[in-house]
């Protein structure tokens, strides 16, 4: 048997898309992650220049030194696995941070207590304290008025009916 490679017949490298790519992070990050149970994969983007980003978080935060270890132990089964010709990717790990929505049921149930935006799918936004967190959905309590005339409002809102939610940074 006569086999051809690296031909225009035949190309010895086959591009995945960049849906696969982030199937296959995915599941590399998850693995490496499993020894770990506080930490878990929010996201993981690419960029058409091969940049891949994988958001980490943790039930009791996300450290530099982890994002950095992790990173190392990820870049070098990235590389094992030759996705990319000649090693051509990069690839950022950090924790989701303020700027990013929330994703998972962890993500909210780490911040009850904390002051949120949502966005509905309506475009309305409630903003105010997270304070409880189930498997269906969440509720805000905002306050409306200042001193006497101070009102407290609890929102119990569907994910359903949640297009997101960002966490306020007060001062």
């Amino acid at each position: 048997m006569i086999q051809l490679k690296g031909t225009e017949a035949f190309p010895s490298f086959i591009p995945m898309t960049n849906e696969t790519i982030i199937q296959q992070v995915s599941q590399l990050a998850n693995e490496l992650l499993a020894g770990d149970p506080d930490y878990f994969l929010v996201d993981v983007r690419i960029k058409p220049t091969h940049n891949i980003k994988v958001f980490l978080d943790a039930d009791s935060g996300v450290s530099i030194a982890r994002c950095a270890t992790f990173n190392r132990g990820l870049y070098k089964k990235i590389e094992e696995a030759a996705w990319f010709p000649e090693g051509d990717f990069s690839l950022e790990v950090s924790s989701p941070g303020l700027d990013e929505p929330l994703k998972m049921l962890r993500q909210y149930r780490k911040n009850i207590g904390r002051q949120v935006e949502v966005t509905l799918n309506d475009a309305t936004k409630k903003e105010g304290k997270l304070l409880e967190v189930t498997d269906d959905g969440i509720i805000v309590e905002e306050t409306k008025g200042k001193n006497k005339k101070k009102e407290l409002i609890a929102h119990s809102l569907l994910f359903d009916n949640i297009k997101q939610t960002k966490i306020q940074v007060v001062f």
